[in-house]
């Protein structure tokens, strides 16, 4: 053995001692967490069923969208079955017991998330009307379907709070961080988003996990959702603002707390701090309040 060889060796010797050490290794016979990777590609498999055509350089037509269709359906049930099962099974045995039904409570949820597609479908539609009528640049709804940032965020938002509500552990904030990195948009999967919903340009958007948000609700980009406070103590609390409906908030302004009720019909200018609630039908600015 050469002694490139030979420290070659010793580099991983080293590496493995570490995996001993500080932890932070997921290996496959463990059941031990859900894969990254894997989450991703589900996602994006469930992507394409929402859009068909739209995001992958597939050979399709409607002679063969059935067998393309299954094939997805299949593959997504098998693949999310075995993470949900694994987030399933590192919740029960990080408190310390055993959960004889983790598969057939996955298997469950990947079917009842494949049952909710048309559904899904339906909001997401009004989510691409809304960009399409709130945006002037906006040439069609195709155009938004293919190139708005913010659809893309919303879309894995609603697949992601489908999850979280079913119970399902980490993939769901997989999901939505995956959504957060390639958009520049946070929006947690706790949050409670209404319909027709549209973020514009929407880089360094953050929805906080309680947020509740209304219907046709148009926010710009740069626009926080917050917590006044992020003690730990309070994770089960309502920690972020309330959205009523009709709510427009423009680009840069922030918005805190679990008791700040933004009513339904106002306008929110650009840059403002808003920590008390706001009444209905009101214009706030930095420069003051107009009814």
């Amino acid at each position: 053995m050469s002694k490139f060889e030979k420290t070659i060796d010793q580099a991983i010797d080293s590496i493995l001692d570490s995996y001993c050490k500080y932890g932070g290794i997921n290996l496959e016979e463990a059941m031990n967490f859900p894969n990254q990777q894997n989450v991703i590609t589900i996602l994006d498999d469930i992507l394409s069923l929402i859009f068909p055509g739209f995001r992958t350089a597939e050979e399709m037509d409607s002679a063969t969208l059935r067998f393309v269709t299954g094939q997805k359906v299949n593959r997504i049930i098998a693949m999310l079955t075995r993470e949900i099962q694994k987030a399933l099974l590192y919740v029960v045995q990080d408190r310390g017991v055993e959960c004889t039904h983790c598969y057939t409570l996955a298997e469950h949820t990947s079917r009842a998330l494949i049952e909710e597609i048309p559904e899904i479908r339906r909001k997401v539609g009004l989510d691409v009307q809304a960009a399409y009528l709130g945006d002037p640049a906006a040439k069609s709804t195709d155009e938004v379907i293919v190139s708005y940032p913010g659809l893309e965020a919303i879309i894995v938002y609603r697949i992601a709070h489908f999850l979280c509500e079913s119970g399902v552990p980490v993939i769901p904030r997989i999901m939505s961080e995956y959504a957060h990195g390639k958009t520049g948009i946070d929006i947690n999967p706790g949050a409670t988003i209404g319909e027709s919903f549209f973020i514009d340009h929407g880089t360094g958007v953050v929805i906080g996990e309680s947020c509740v948000i209304g219907n046709n609700v148009k926010i710009y980009q740069g626009v926080t959702l917050g917590a006044l406070s992020v003690k730990k103590e309070l994770m089960n609390k309502k920690r972020h603002p309330t959205i009523e409906d009709n709510v427009t908030i423009y680009a840069n302004a922030t918005i805190l707390g679990g008791q700040t009720v933004i009513g339904e019909g106002s306008t929110i200018g650009g840059n403002t701090w808003v920590t008390k609630s706001v009444p209905p039908h009101t214009v706030l600015t930095q420069s003051g309040q107009n009814g």
